[in-house]
């Protein structure tokens, strides 16, 4: 395998191994060290990506669906208890002129208020927020304001790292003109989603989504390469 690293990224392997020359007796700085030669070695990336919304939206056969879980779901709905965390890998994601892999955890969230006080445990360290509502229920299109506002405006993210997916269940056909949402919401790229009709289209679009935050995972990390440099 032939890899060619940039100026920069060479300057920063340079400045890691000379570093762990010097520092063989800590083991910590060492393994930390080690971890960023790797990242920038093989342009791989971690995200941990948030799926949010009302109970009862279909979040766990959305997140079921986008990680290949083999888990089936029967007939009687099981709410999720707390949190579910899916691991996988996302290959071939648009990183500007180049493509790039990215180990994924995707936090499937349980949707019933009594888990508020675990909420700011789930944002830590997250880098992107999916909110699942479904369109045919009113009350969704209210409660989703609330989801926005801790779990995306508390936390300052971006844009980019936001995605409102309209999940329509099985046999409820599939109304794709946007539905009326708050204006704060209104910002935020908008999906629908029909796992018995257009399974792959909502598999694309999330890996697209997927592509845009990793996207500013790399400026982010380049910035902090940068200022290792200067």
């Amino acid at each position: 395998m032939n890899i060619i690293l940039s100026q920069q990224k060479c300057q920063i392997v340079v400045l890691v191994a000379s570093s762990l020359a010097r520092l063989e007796k800590n083991s910590s700085l060492v393994e930390n060290l080690s971890l960023a030669f790797f990242s920038l070695y093989f342009n791989t990336f971690k995200m941990k990506i948030l799926l949010i919304g009302p109970s009862e939206c279909g979040k766990t056969a959305l997140a079921n669906f986008l990680s290949d879980t083999t888990e089936t779901i029967g007939a009687d709905y099981s709410p999720t208890q707390g949190v579910r965390i899916l691991e996988f890998e996302s290959h071939n994601l648009s990183n500007g002129n180049k493509n790039s892999a990215c180990e994924v955890e995707l936090w499937d969230c349980a949707g019933d208020f009594k888990f508020e006080s675990c909420w700011p445990a789930l944002m830590k360290d997250s880098n992107g927020v999916v909110i699942v509502f479904n369109p045919d229920v009113p009350s969704h299109l209210k409660e989703i304001e609330t989801w926005y506002s801790t779990f995306i405006f508390s936390q300052g993210l971006q844009e980019a790292q936001c995605l409102l997916i309209a999940h329509h269940k099985p046999g409820s056909g599939a109304d794709t003109t946007r539905p009326p949402l708050a204006p704060q919401l209104n910002k935020l790229p908008l999906i629908h989603s029909n796992l018995e009709e257009e399974p792959e289209d909502v598999r694309q679009e999330f890996h697209k989504y997927l592509g845009n935050v990793m996207r500013m995972l790399s400026e982010k990390q380049e910035r902090e390469e940068m200022s290792i440099i200067t």
